[in-house]
């Protein structure tokens, strides 16, 4: 028992010096995606960095999942370097994903999407969402910035169609960040407006038989 606690505390530390050493930390244990996961929804790679309005954009869209009830984890591994002692398994997405999860599941199935160059793995999702990824073509580049935006759209998908649907995250298709559809004030205007016109009509011809009438 003395032992587990000690393990706990350890991990807590870590993790609080991951947060304060940013995405550049690397943790002893040699698998840094695991460890970084630990306390924040996406893993970037260390080098190039991930320009930052995409990650806005990521980390936007995996916060707006968590509340619609997915709260998925997302690693980007641009090349074998981000993934430590494990170095053999890049261009194996699913299988690192396999691997990924068992370092991070531990009260549960833990949603997980993986993102390289060769393509997609997935762990913890229904299998309708794993179907949505894997009908995903591979990202369009090899860079951290492709694999990224790589990773916005495949969210996105896991999301609809595990029956969580991601709104109000600006720059992911299918949602407004206006918290309402931006069409709706334009047709609610456009009713009102046939109506009044239909209103005259009616008017104008009443009067029209009216004096139709009296001639």
């Amino acid at each position: 028992m003395a032992r587990r606690v000690a393990s706990l505390l350890a991990t807590v530390i870590l993790v609080g010096a991951a947060w304060a050493g940013g995405p550049g930390f690397s943790l002893a244990d040699g698998d840094p995606a695991s460890d970084v996961l630990l306390g924040q929804n996406v893993y970037y790679p260390y080098s190039p960095p991930v320009p930052q309005g995409v990650q806005r954009t990521l980390n936007a869209e995996t916060a707006a999942a968590k509340k619609a009830g997915l709260p998925i984890k997302v690693a980007l591994i641009a090349t074998a370097v981000d993934l430590g002692v494990v170095p053999e398994l890049f261009g194996q997405p699913q299988n690192y994903a396999k691997f990924l999860d068992k370092e991070i599941s531990f009260q549960g199935p833990q949603p997980l999407l993986v993102v390289m160059p060769s393509g997609y793995g997935i762990q913890g999702v229904s299998a309708k969402a794993a179907a949505a990824v894997n009908g995903l073509s591979p990202p369009k580049g090899k860079t951290s910035a492709a694999l990224a935006q790589a990773a916005v759209t495949a969210v996105a998908k896991v999301a609809a169609a595990d029956g969580h649907p991601i709104k109000g995250v600006a720059g992911v298709s299918g949602t407004s960040s206006g918290g309402g559809s931006s069409t709706t004030p334009l047709l609610i205007g456009l009713i009102v407006a046939a109506v009044v016109v239909a209103g005259a009509l009616i008017v104008l011809r009443r009067r029209q038989g009216t004096a139709s009438a009296a001639g």
